[in-house]
């Protein structure tokens, strides 16, 4: 049996875009498992949250961290040693500065304590950057060259990473989260449906509350603009807030409850269910004829079901990951102004059926590259499962060798 780490994803987070990550990442392992003979179990390195896992079975386990288990780097080592192969996900996009410094130095920490328990690390497909930090840049390129497998999910981060002076081989794949299964009943409407995803984040301008992802539009004022534009289209369309973070705990990142408010000022739209697992959100996302959001992974569960989406971006991880795929309807809210952004939108309706078909086309070209990293990390997983059999464990990145600090600590 060989045990599979999963860092930085998340078996409950609120977010369900980084459980999606966490469910396709799974789905892959379960197939190379399936592939090679190789049996593998999983463990979920996961902070306590407040709802159900959505990961389960006889092949998953659950190791819960916490600040005070954090302040102790011995025990997080010895959590780590139980695993032979540890894959790093970075939660999808914060191995970067653009989420502040606690978030990276966090990432930073936890990431070289896997190194330093002697367990292999793969870092999947995630985006890379930005590294804006003069401090951080060198971190970040030490923590990659350790890596025994490096992954980008988009020809934006690869890029990235060349400019950081990484020289290593790099996998340009895609986000695993396009491996995600729809999970029970669908909904089935009687005229055409729009599926409007709007942040609670950038409603609330974001963690600062100032803007803080410099969009040129004011955010709420161009949602409540847009829905209202939607409810007067000639084809009448059903219009349905669709959230995909929901956290009621914290209202600032809630897209649930900025749902429900924006539903009391325009009450012809309706609101979708307060999901309880990203297969369910996925599935209900299959469902609508046209889908827009600023939530990236909401926007990857109507691409990956050939739903025509338009991208409503905050960051560049949404042109990296779209654009790389040849899917060219992201729309930059940090270029456009309301105007812009709200016709955007519904000329992305109004094109539906020729962005299906570019979404049918890029969707392929993401399983593909998604089949390159699933190769690349079968090949690493027989190894070390063949290393464990022989009683050499692989606890180190090739061609790197270990300082003495790194063996005294």
């Amino acid at each position: 049996m060989l045990t599979v780490g999963l860092l930085f994803f998340s078996s409950n987070s609120d977010n369900l875009g980084v459980g999606a990550l966490t469910v396709g990442q799974i789905d892959i392992l379960r197939g190379i498992s399936r592939a090679t003979g190789i049996d593998i179990a999983v463990t979920v390195f996961d902070w306590v949250g407040s709802r159900p896992a959505y990961v389960q079975g006889p092949d998953i386990t659950i190791r819960h961290l916490s600040g005070e288990v954090m302040k102790d780097p011995r025990k997080v080592m010895a959590m780590f040693r139980e695993c032979d192969l540890i894959l790093d996900i970075g939660a999808g996009d914060s191995f970067a500065d653009i989420y502040g410094p606690k978030r990276l130095n966090r990432m930073i920490y936890l990431k070289y304590l896997a190194h330093l328990s002697r367990c292999p690390v793969v870092l999947a497909p995630q985006t890379f950057g930005p590294f804006t930090s003069w401090l951080t840049r060198p971190f970040a390129r030490d923590l990659i060259r350790r890596a025994v497998l490096v992954a980008t999910r988009d020809d934006q981060s690869t890029a990235a990473l060349s400019a950081l002076g990484v020289t290593r081989p790099v996998v340009t794949a895609s986000d695993v989260a396009l491996r995600l299964p729809p999970e029970g009943p669908a909904p089935v409407w009687g005229r055409a449906t729009i599926g409007l995803n709007v942040s609670g984040l950038l409603m609330a301008g974001g963690y600062t509350g100032r803007n803080q992802f410099q969009l040129m539009a004011d955010y709420p004022t161009a949602m409540r603009d847009l829905i209202g534009q939607l409810l007067r289209l000639p084809e009448r369309p059903e219009v349905v807030l669709v959230p995909h973070v929901i956290s009621p705990q914290t209202l600032s990142e809630d897209d649930y409850t900025a749902a429900l408010t924006l539903q009391k000022e325009f009450p012809d739209v309706t609101v979708a269910p307060a999901f309880k697992t990203p297969g369910a959100a996925k599935a209900y996302i299959a469902s609508l004829d046209f889908f827009a959001g600023a939530r990236m992974h909401a926007c990857i569960a109507a691409f990956s079901s050939e739903v025509p989406v338009a991208p409503l971006a905050y960051s560049g991880k949404f042109e990296g990951l779209f654009g790389s795929l040849g899917y060219e309807a992201t729309v930059d809210c940090r270029a456009l102004g309301q105007d812009a952004l709200v016709q955007s939108v519904l000329n992305g309706f109004r094109n539906r059926e020729a962005l299906a078909h570019q979404t049918r086309i890029a969707r392929a070209v993401g399983q593909d590259r998604l089949r390159d990293y699933t190769e690349a990390l079968a090949r690493v997983i027989s190894e070390v499962a063949l290393r464990k059999r022989s009683g050499d464990q692989m606890r180190r990145a090739s061609g790197h060798q270990w300082r003495t600090m790194d063996e005294r600590l």
